[in-house]
This record gives structure tokens, C-alpha cells and sequence, in this order.
């Protein structure tokens, strides 16, 4: 190495160094809007072949993103901030005395009640409920400003999008074969993660607001609610059908709680979540998308759980994508070092 390359090599490190001061508190927000583009790549460049418009594409694309994320958003924040307002409190521990004197009159109930079941305990999963219903509407000017940045990145990246990739790849140190196999990868993890994370979300929030819809109750928000809970990983889904369930007690009849109970948990929770939600991947993967992807269905699904419990709501793309990195990387190295044997 002579004196040019490592000049070159240390300026451009302190390029690198600069940009990251600069734009780190943007980092997030363009990684997530790159992943995006790479799932939508497919579907914009059908829409760019029809319109010959990479600009009217790119558009079209940004405005189906919003529309798909800013509308159960702000439905969101109206309609629950203004349900969540008219919770009378005194009825609410009533109930919940109620409840807890019929549940000891079950054998072998007791210690499960004195551990679990709580006045503060409830009161303050209400709250917590309450919390995340206004946080995911609203989710703070943090998230909010997050979630516009990525809109805007987005737009820009899905103009600009096959000159960035071209870039990534004349700057990875591996062959221009495998390095574009590595992207391809990546970009069809993503699409898969995309489609089927809208479609499960859908699903379930479509099976509780449309039950919960006939005993009464606003199935649109409860649905909307629901399918965005759907996305925590074990205790989503409870952060809704447990209030609902325990209002349901106090105002309309002890059987209706409980058949709200019982069918989110067996009906959603179980069927829909465990068995349904890898069927929807697969069949997404292989049917819709004819996705030549060789990471398995429940990898996915893991990385889901695994990103959203580490990157919050971003995660059920930042999971997967590095998750599907990871295993790129891995089979490059294990190519290398064959190649060096």
C-alpha cells in the first residue's frame, strides 16, 4: 500500500467521521426509509414502468405510505384520547372489586389473584394501555418528527434509489456478484417483512374490531388499536382486549367479558398470531412475491419479535434487516475463508 492509498484512506475516514457527527441524529430515520424503499423497490418499479415518471412513482409511493401509516395514526389519537377522557374511575374499581370477588370464589385462583390481580395492578394497566394508545397515536413529538423524517427520506431515497445502491455496492470490499446478491437479499427480507407484517396487522385488527364491533363498541378504534398492539411481541394484544374485557364486565354482563376474553386469546392470540401469522409469511413469500429468499419463514418471524423488543416499533424492520445482514455476511465470510483453503 504506498502513500496515495493511505492518505486517501485516512481522508476518507475523517469524511466518514464528519458525516456521522452531522447526521447521526438522522441515522435511524434513513436506515428505516432505505429498508422501506428496498421492500417497496419491486412495487415502485411496476409503478415507474406504468407512468414513465420516476418523480410521479416515487410520489404516488410516498402518499400510499402515509396513507397506510398516518390515517390509523391520527384516528388513533382523536377518537382514543376522547374515549380515554370519559373512563369514569369509580366505575372502574368497582368493577374491578367485582370481578376479583367472583374469581375467588374459583378453586385455586387465590395466589394467582393476590400476585396478579391487584386494584393497582389493573388501574395501573390501564394506564399503561391508555399510555400506549396515546403514544401510538400521537407517540410523542420524538416519534412524530421520526416518522415525518422517514416519509421524507423515504421520497428521496425511492428518486435517487438505484444510484444509492449502485454506491453501497462499489463500496463494499467483495465482488460485484455477491455483493448484489447480498442487497437483493436484504431488499427481499424486507419486502416479505413489509407485506406481512400489513397483512397480519390487518388480520387481526379486522378479527377483534369486528367482534368486539357487535357487542357494541367502536370497532373501527378498537381494530385500528388492536392490529398496532398486534406488533408488541406476547402482551400486544392484552394491552386491548383486557380493558375491553373488563369495561364489557361493568357495563354490559359478566358473559360477554369473558367471551371477549376467551376469543382473543384462543381465536387471535393462538390461532391467528401463532399458527396464521408464519402461514401469511409463507405464502407472501412464496406465492405472492415468488421470493427466492433462502431465510426461513420463522427466522422472520423471530427477528419481528426481536427487533421490536430492542428498537420499539421500528424494529419489525430493523429486526429482520439485520437478521438477513447477518446471514448474508456470515455466508460471505464462509466463502472467503473457503476461497483463501
Amino acid at each position: 500500500m504506498n502513500k496515495t492509498n493511505i492518505v486517501i484512506m485516512i481522508l476518507f475516514a475523517l469524511a466518514l467521521m464528519g458525516a456521522y457527527s452531522i447526521y447521526e441524529p438522522f441515522l435511524l430515520s434513513m436506515v428505516v426509509a432505505m429498508l422501506l424503499t428496498m421492500a417497496t423497490y419491486n412495487l415502485t418499479k411496476k409503478v415507474t414502468k406504468r407512468l414513465h415518471s420516476r418523480k410521479l412513482a416515487a410520489l404516488i409511493m410516498t402518499i400510499a405510505l402515509i396513507l397506510i401509516i398516518f390515517i390509523p395514526i391520527i384516528y388513533i389519537t382523536t377518537a382514543g384520547i376522547e374515549y380515554l377522557t370519559h373512563i369514569d374511575m369509580k366505575m372502574l374499581k368497582k368493577t374491578i372489586h367485582s370481578v376479583e370477588d367472583f374469581l375467588r370464589n374459583i378453586p385455586y385462583t387465590e395466589g394467582w389473584l393476590d400476585k396478579y390481580f391487584s386494584e393497582e395492578k389493573i388501574l395501573l394497566f390501564f394506564k399503561d394501555s391508555a399510555k400506549y394508545i396515546t403514544s401510538v397515536g400521537s407517540a410523542g413529538i420524538g416519534f412524530m418528527k421520526n416518522m415525518l423524517l422517514v416519509i421524507l427520506f423515504y421520497f428521496v431515497i425511492n428518486l435517487y434509489g438505484d444510484r444509492l445502491f449502485e454506491l453501497i455496492r462499489q463500496l463494499m470490499p467483495i465482488s460485484r456478484i455477491k455483493s448484489t446478491k447480498m442487497i437483493h437479499e436484504i431488499s427481499s427480507t424486507m419486502e416479505v417483512v413489509f407485506y406481512s407484517t400489513i397483512a397480519t396487522a390487518t388480520l387481526e385488527g379486522l378479527l377483534f374490531g369486528i367482534f368486539v364491533g357487535s357487542f357494541g363498541f367502536n370497532g373501527l378504534l378498537l381494530g385500528f388499536t388492536y392490529g398496532f398492539a398486534s406488533l408488541i411481541p406476547i402482551i400486544g394484544g392484552a394491552l386491548v382486549w383486557v380493558p375491553t374485557a373488563i369495561y364489557s364486565w361493568s357495563q354490559i354482563s359478566a358473559q360477554t367479558a369473558w367471551i371477549i376474553a376467551i376469543y382473543s386469546v384462543v381465536m387471535i392470540s393462538i390461532v391467528a398470531d401463532t399458527f396464521v401469522k408464519p402461514v401469511i409469511i409463507k405464502v407472501i413469500k412464496e406465492d405472492l412475491l415468488k421470493s427466492n429468499i433462502e431465510i426461513n419463514e420463522m427466522v422472520i418471524f423471530f427477528a419481528i419479535l426481536a427487533g421490536i423488543s430492542s428498537y420499539g416499533i421500528w424494529g419489525m424492520i430493523l429486526g429482520p434487516a439485520i437478521t438477513s445482514f447477518f446471514i448474508a455476511m456470515t455466508r460471505v465470510y464462509i466463502e472467503f475463508n473457503r476461497d483463501n483453503k
